[in-house]
């Protein structure tokens, strides 16, 4: 099967993607305008297949500037954002995760891709 290919905005800070309100940890404003954004493109860009099965998943960041960023910080964001708008049922299906980085441009292309044992 063909990979699915998205293209993402790209994702707050982890710093700003959650709050912490009376001791719980909550999804912030932008986490939850992050999340529909990619639900969005989601729609758009993909249709309706849900993966079901083991998932590898690549990522390449198109930095939005010359500014130092640590890529292991935009997985989590990322991952829940696309679990959120359904292209898998949960992120724990995924066996097989890169991340790399591209040219600036400020957003993200990730390939989706079922993989068999």
């Amino acid at each position: 099967m063909a990979p699915l290919l998205l293209t993402l905005p790209w994702p707050p800070t982890v710093n700003t993607y959650y709050r912490n309100v009376k001791g719980k940890t909550l999804i912030s404003e932008k986490g939850r305008q992050y999340r529909a954004a990619v639900a969005d493109q989601v729609l758009i860009q993909r249709g309706a297949k849900l993966f079901a099965g083991r998932l590898a998943v690549a990522i390449t960041a198109h930095v939005p500037d010359q500014r130092h960023r640590d890529l292991d910080n935009l997985l989590k964001s990322t991952l829940d954002a696309l679990t959120h708008a359904g292209v898998w049922l949960d992120d724990q299906q995924i066996d097989s995760l890169s991340i790399e980085r591209g040219s600036i441009g400020g957003m993200l292309r990730v390939s989706v891709q079922e993989v068999t044992a």
